[in-house]
């Protein structure tokens, strides 16, 4: 599904990626951790397809096409999805509205008819079930207002809507009390199948307690520098970075 070998992503002069190889198979779910500043937001955005970087890879693809001839808007086509660690807010602009376009671009774009006014709603209800979403939250601007809480349920309502092939969630657990991170990584867990896939990127294990990964990888200064399984972030947990850090090597 992605594809990426010897990535680096700079920003004003600066390299910040130095070297990422990495594959995401449908089916997958990766967490991705590691200290502050070691680039994982930054794989996240690149990935995603910002502007802000400039980026060089041997290989950056998504189900076998380059990533770097895609703008934002045709990898969100698709099928990328990128949950923000500080979602954005929108004024003016209510979450049906928004999520109505978004929605009926995506299908526009597979061919399909948009969806009309009835079968939108019904689908907004569904999906809104998913997070525990108040269905009044659909009518008011979006973000604007919202807790912390409130903003990482409608940013995994948005995912539910346009039903990704690849979601990257962006320390989707930050700022979370434990039920708001309940219901969030439930919601996730909810929407995994085996046609799609998942990268989590988190500082905590407690996110990993209810979205169970299949890898996870260690980011350090722009590489990814041990993978393991689950019980990586355990120990990491546990130990801190410490024992990797310290045996580490440029």
């Amino acid at each position: 599904m992605l594809k990426i070998k010897n990535l680096r992503a700079s920003v004003d002069g600066k390299e910040i990626l130095r070297g990422i190889d990495f594959e995401v198979k449908a089916g997958e779910v990766h967490a991705i951790m590691g200290p502050n500043g070691s680039g994982k937001s930054t794989l996240a955005s690149v990935i995603a397809g910002s502007d802000k970087f400039t980026v060089e890879a041997d290989e950056l693809s998504f189900e076998g096409e380059d990533l770097r001839d895609m703008s934002i808007e045709e990898r969100a086509r698709k099928g990328l999805f990128l949950g923000f660690q500080y979602p954005v807010e929108i004024p003016g602009v209510t979450m049906a509205n928004f999520m109505k376009i978004a929605v009926n671009e995506q299908r526009k774009s597979r061919g399909e008819e948009p969806l009309t006014a009835a079968e939108f709603l019904k689908m907004m209800r569904e999906k809104a079930k998913v997070v525990e979403l108040d269905a009044k939250m659909t009518s008011r601007a979006v973000n604007e207002g919202f807790s912390g809480g409130e903003k990482k349920k409608n940013e995994i309502f948005q995912m539910a809507m346009l039903d990704p092939k690849l979601a990257i969630l962006d320390e989707t657990d930050s700022g979370l009390d434990i039920d708001a991170l309940r219901i969030v990584a439930t919601g996730v867990t909810k929407l995994h199948t085996p046609q799609n896939a998942t990268v989590v990127i988190t500082h905590y294990q407690r996110l990993l307690d209810y979205i169970v990964p299949d890898f996870v990888h260690v980011l350090y200064k722009g590489k990814i520098i041990y993978s393991g399984d689950k019980s990586l972030a355990l120990k990491l947990e546990k130990e801190g970075y410490d024992w990797l850090i310290n045996d580490y090597k440029e």
